[in-house]
């Protein structure tokens, strides 16, 4: 089956990977789709084509929050296996540190492509809105109707 993903807006950047004795260029696109308001899509790897339709079975994607990636713009943030933060000594650096059971990576990227990417998602979706967008009501029906297959639960 193929993860097809459209996104409302997406930006290729390009991640440095900081390695113990050198540094590897990782490309990369940040999605953002206004049926997901709260998160980002960070999809790694060969995973767009011609048509704007991002396909993540090419390679690895990882879901962060928006609200994270804008505040790690300005202070350390997250906690756990996702954390953003900006270099102290660069203006326009930003160091995303990513964490799995099979490791953890390092990266470095433009804080200005981050802080732009975001613009344009607020402009789809404006922060503090995106709960309006989501149908919560119609998806708690469906989990407490055992999916739909039979209203009792039964």
């Amino acid at each position: 089956m193929t993860n097809r993903w459209n996104p409302g807006h997406t930006a290729p950047v390009t991640l440095q990977l900081i390695g113990p004795q050198s540094w590897t260029e990782v490309p990369a696109l940040l999605c953002y789709d206004a049926t997901d308001p709260f998160a980002v899509r960070i999809a790694f790897g060969d995973i767009g084509d011609d048509s704007g339709v991002v396909d993540t079975d090419d390679g690895i994607a990882w879901l962060v929050s928006r609200e994270l990636l804008q505040d790690g713009l300005d202070h350390p943030s997250g906690d756990g296996d996702v954390r953003v933060w900006p270099s102290a000594s660069a203006s326009d650096v930003l160091f995303l540190h990513l964490r799995a059971p099979s490791g953890e990576a390092l990266f470095e990227l433009s804080r200005a492509v981050v802080a732009g990417f975001l613009r344009q998602t607020e402009a789809l979706v404006p922060s503090g809105s995106e709960s309006g967008l989501l149908h919560l009501d119609d998806e708690l029906h469906v989990l407490l109707s055992n999916g739909g297959a039979d209203p009792s639960g039964r």
